[in-house]
């Protein structure tokens, strides 16, 4: 097994261990557990974040052996990454992968786990949330400031911002970090990575009257393209998810 630890965590790394070996068995599972595992365990008055990838199929097995780095092996990296910009995400702690002579097998990741009020998928249900126009709008500059920080979030959806009250502030934590790009990021691809966080045409509203006026852009012309994208990928998404019903269908039958 690969294994890799955080420098504050190096002392604890046969406990940690002991974890990740009795994952199946122990822990608490929290979140959609329809692709990986994630699990919390009490660890010396914390509490850690467990994520256990699924075993990739077998020419990302080869990939992942290879040719490419793991997802957790990334996220932890990314995570480092994100800290080091000034960018909030639960505290990197270790990643292991398991694998054989020639094939990848199973990934963790290990964070610690952060207790948050809210994620952006709350206000795409409850408008009546309160501050809702201000977490918004907050949440709007936070990715404004991650452009301008040269990080492109590509997993920039519902669920994966938390969302703390911090005093009089909210504060934001990205979590899910495997999928992320760093490097200028232009008018169209920063607009575009709003896509997938909303069907709500009122929210686009407000998040392009605010990223208008941190940006300096117009808003019609960011509005214009936010609710084009937003479109897109809702129109994409609807089309992807009728295949997926008719090859469920045909399959059964």
């Amino acid at each position: 097994m690969k294994k890799v630890f955080a420098e504050a965590y190096k002392a604890q790394e046969k406990e940690i261990l002991d974890i990740v070996e009795n994952f199946d068995s122990h822990g608490s599972e929290i979140g959609d557990q329809d692709r990986n595992t994630i699990k919390i365990f009490p660890f010396h008055g914390e509490v850690l974040n467990v994520k256990a990838f699924k075993i990739p199929n077998i020419f990302n097995q080869i990939a992942y052996k290879f040719l490419r780095k793991s997802k957790a092996q990334r996220s932890f990296e990314y995570a480092n990454r994100l800290i080091e910009l000034g960018v909030g995400t639960p505290k990197p702690i270790a990643y292991l992968e398991q694998a054989s002579p020639f094939l990848f097998k199973r990934s963790f990741y290990i964070s610690e786990h952060l207790d948050c009020d809210l994620t952006y998928r709350e206000l795409t249900k409850q408008f009546d949330y309160p501050d809702y126009d201000t977490i918004l709008r907050a949440f709007t500059r936070f990715t404004y400031s991650l452009h301008e920080k040269d990080i492109h979030f590509l997993d920039h959806s519902p669920g994966n911002t938390l969302i703390r009250k911090e005093g009089d502030q909210y504060v934001f934590y990205l979590v899910d970090l495997n999928r992320m790009n760093f490097g200028t990021l232009d008018f169209e691809t920063r607009i575009k990575n709003f896509s997938r966080l909303t069907i709500h045409k009122s929210m686009v509203e407000v998040m392009s009257d605010e990223y208008a006026k941190v940006s300096g852009y117009e808003y019609e012309k960011v509005f214009n393209l936010m609710w084009k994208e937003t479109s897109d990928f809702q129109d994409r998404f609807q089309r992807k998810k009728q295949l997926k019903k008719k090859y469920k269908f045909w399959k059964k039958n």
